[in-house]
This record gives structure tokens, sequence and C-alpha cells, in this order.
């Protein structure tokens, strides 16, 4: 059964429960308030009728004969039935008997306070007992059925405006579901870049964003695999080419198996196995298998240590390397070694573009419950677009930079990765020709 469906017969079901308790329960109140009406006419009615009997007659002798059917169809007198009520004395001795009543029978004090005085120049010369409701007359009656009908009426209406009420919502409701369906299909067919329309700000609509996000995230991913899949070939088959050209060369007696040759292939194959190191690095902290070893490390501390190991190397490249510290001590749970090598490669990407007399600005800061680090560079800077992706993977700004210029393209990557198992997040600021400064925060302990 689809959803739909089961929603219509939801609101039909729920309607008709509800229409039917009203109904009945309208009926019920109806009837009741109807027959205490009634009762409270003719209550009234016959002690006034009675008052005046008492002062005609002096004496309630004959009033059973007078009275019987008091009220109700005057032209049917049945003399034979029992009256329909009993008088008692103002002491509550029954004088005229009626309804189940015995003369002389004693009223109790409670039946007595739930009886009408009857009086006479403003005397009580009597109390009426009347315990049962009277019948109704025949417009009565009427009036009872023409108003049941419309309550009937009146129910069969609202089931058929809530039937109508729950097409439009089970419609409404259903539609982005069966939207989202749709799209799932095609996504498992293979074409991942589906978009459905976001129409409400409900939890459908939170959905259907999630939807479309999962969709851009999935589409996203399926190009970058296939781009990485390319990188990783590229990137292995440039190493391997050399090393294979040389050894060729060599063995064939083109090359001479000189000291330069053979250190032309050992750098490749340092730079393959280089390359071969990153891709594990990453594909174990993809896995969250990296191993890593947290422990509380003064942020101030570490950065010193990095700063004194990189002094000496900016240096010789005529490049200011500048630290300014947090005037407090911050503590940070973390790897000291995998965070040292996040900075590493940052400091190293910072070294091999910033020009000679340039300078790079180290800064520890704390904001709110974050410590922040900042290293801001003064080279050439990238695009507020291209900073977006430097942290993809085999990305590099310049593709006509070779790799011996930019890397493999996976440090930044990596440092994402690593800062990431911290619980940290890693960013990119920059624009053309004002510099990079890349931006790492930590949750504070």
């Amino acid at each position: 059964m689809k959803l739909t469906t089961k929603l219509l017969l939801a609101f039909l079901l729920i309607s008709v429960i509800s229409s039917t308790i009203i109904v009945l329960f309208t009926r019920v109140a109806t009837n009741r308030e109807l027959d205490k009406f009634v009762s409270d006419r003719y209550k009234t009615e016959l002690v006034e009728e009675l008052g005046r009997y008492y002062q005609q007659n002096q004496t309630w002798d004959g009033v059973d004969q007078e009275f019987n059917q008091f009220g109700r169809d005057s032209n049917k007198h049945d003399y034979n039935r029992q009256l329909y009520f009993s008088i008692a004395d103002p002491n509550g001795t029954i004088v005229v008997a009626g309804n189940d009543r015995k003369p002389g029978e004693t009223l109790s004090a409670e039946e007595l306070s739930h009886c009408s005085p009857i009086q006479v120049e403003g005397k009580t010369v009597g109390v009426l007992l009347l315990a049962d409701s009277p019948d109704r007359n025949l417009m009565e009656d009427e009036f009872l059925r023409r108003l049941n009908g419309s309550i009937f009426l009146s129910a069969i209406g609202t089931i058929i405006f809530a039937l109508f009420l729950g097409i439009l919502l089970a419609r409404s409701i259903t539609r982005p579901i069966r939207e989202l369906t749709k799209a799932t299909h095609a996504m498992a067919a293979g074409n991942l870049n589906q978009k459905v329309n976001v129409r409400s700000r409900d939890e459908i609509g939170e959905l259907a964003e999630s939807f479309n996000k999962m969709s851009s995230d999935l589409s996203r991913s399926f190009n970058l695999r296939k781009q990485m899949t390319a990188d990783i070939a590229h990137e292995l088959r440039t190493p391997l080419s050399l090393i294979i050209g040389h050894a060729e060369g060599v063995h064939d007696g083109v090359l001479e198996p000189s000291h330069e040759n053979f250190e032309i292939i050992r750098e490749e194959a340092e730079r393959l196995e280089k390359l071969v190191n990153d891709l594990r690095t990453l594909s174990l902290a993809d896995a969250g298998e990296l191993s890593v070893d947290f422990q509380p490390v003064d942020i101030n501390d570490l950065m010193s240590d990095v700063y004194t190991h990189y002094i000496s190397l900016f240096n010789q490249h005529r490049i200011t390397l500048n630290l300014k510290p947090a005037p407090v001590m911050l503590t940070a749970n973390l790897d000291p070694s995998r965070f040292a090598q996040v900075i590493n490669n940052i400091l190293d990407n910072a070294l091999r573009y910033t020009p000679e007399d340039g300078t790079v600005d180290m800064e520890i800061r704390q904001v709110t419950d974050k410590i922040q680090i900042c290293i801001q560079d003064n080279g050439e800077g990238v695009t507020p677009e291209v900073a977006a992706h430097l942290f993809d993977r085999f990305y590099r700004a310049d593709e006509s930079r070779t790799r011996d210029d930019g890397g493999s393209g996976l440090g930044l990557a990596i440092a994402k990765s690593i800062i990431e198992m911290h619980h940290g997040k890693i960013w990119a600021e920059s624009e053309k020709g004002k510099g990079l400064k890349m931006v790492i925060e930590l949750p504070k302990m």
C-alpha cells in the first residue's frame, strides 16, 4: 500500500471516529438537556395549576382525576393510568399518591429537599414530588428528530471535507518523497548528480536539503576519486619513467654509469618512496587507523621548538621567520609529532613560495575556547577560489610548476586529515598579491 493511500485512510479514519464521537455525545447531551427543559417547564406549570386547584377547592380530593396526564395531549386523558406525580403535605406525608408512592408514606429529608413547594397566597399547602421526566409531545419529538438529522448531516459533511483535505495534505506530503524516491533510483543507476526541490522548511524540507548535499558530496567524491586515480598514475609514472629510462640507458651503454646518472635514479626512487608513504599515510588517516599518541601539550613550547628548527633554514633563504606566542599558556590535547608534521608541511610550502627578503609570521592566540595558530607569508598568494581547493589531493595552484617545485600535492590533504583527527579545523585565507594565511583551530583544554 502506498504512503498516499495510508495517509488518506488515516485522515479518513480519524475524521470518522471524531465525527462519530461528536454525534453521539451531541445526541446524548441534546436529549438530556431537552428532557430537563421539558421537565422544568412541566413542573412549573403543574405547580401553578395545583395551586389554583387547591385555592378553589381547599382540598386535594379529586386532584388525581383532574390532573392525570397534565400538560400532555389534553384530548387523550387516560384515567386508568397512575398519576405522574405525588403530593405531600408540608411535613412530608404523602396525601396524593402517584408514581409508585403510597398514601401516608413519609418522605425522607433528602427527598423533601428535591420537592417543589405548592403555595397559595404565600402559604405552602403541599409539596410536589416529580420523580421522572414526563413524556415529550409530538412537536418536541419532531424538533429532536430534525436536530439529530442536522447533526448527522453535519458529520457527513465534515467527513467529506476531511477527506478532501486529506487528499490535498497526503499529496503535498508525499510529493517531495516521490521526488526523493525517483532521485535515489537515478543515483542507484549511476547518475549521481541529482537534485530535488526544497519546498518547505519542515522535516521533509530538511530531508531534501540533506539529500541534495549528499548528492553533491557523492558526485564530488566520485569525481575526486577518478581524478585521484589519474593523478596517482601520473605521479607514479613520472619517477618510474626516469628511473627506467636512466637504468636502460646505462644498461644499453647510451648513458655512462656515472655518479650523476645513478644520483638521478636514487633521487627519483626517493621521490617515489615519499609519494607512496604519503599515500599510505593518507589512506590510514581516511580509515581512522593512523596511530596517534594524544597528550597535553603547551602550544607555545611546541611552536617554539618548530621555530628553532626552521630559523636557520629560513635565514639561508634570506626569509624572516617570526613567532608571536600567546601571552598565556595554552594547552591542547594532541600528538606532538603528528601536529609538528602539519606545521612542517605549512612552513615548507611557505619557504617554497615566499620570495627572498620576504617574511613569514607565526602567531598563537586564543579565540573564546579555541586555540588558533596563524601562519602568514607575504608571497604572491592565490585567489579565494583557489584557496578553497588547496587541501584537495594532488591539487596545485599553479599547474605549470613541476613536482620538484610544488611537491606531490598530498601534504596539505594529510595536514587536514591530521587536524581533523585532533577535532580541529584548518583553512586557508588569501588574495592574489597579498600572501597566504593558514589558520589552524584546536579545542583548548
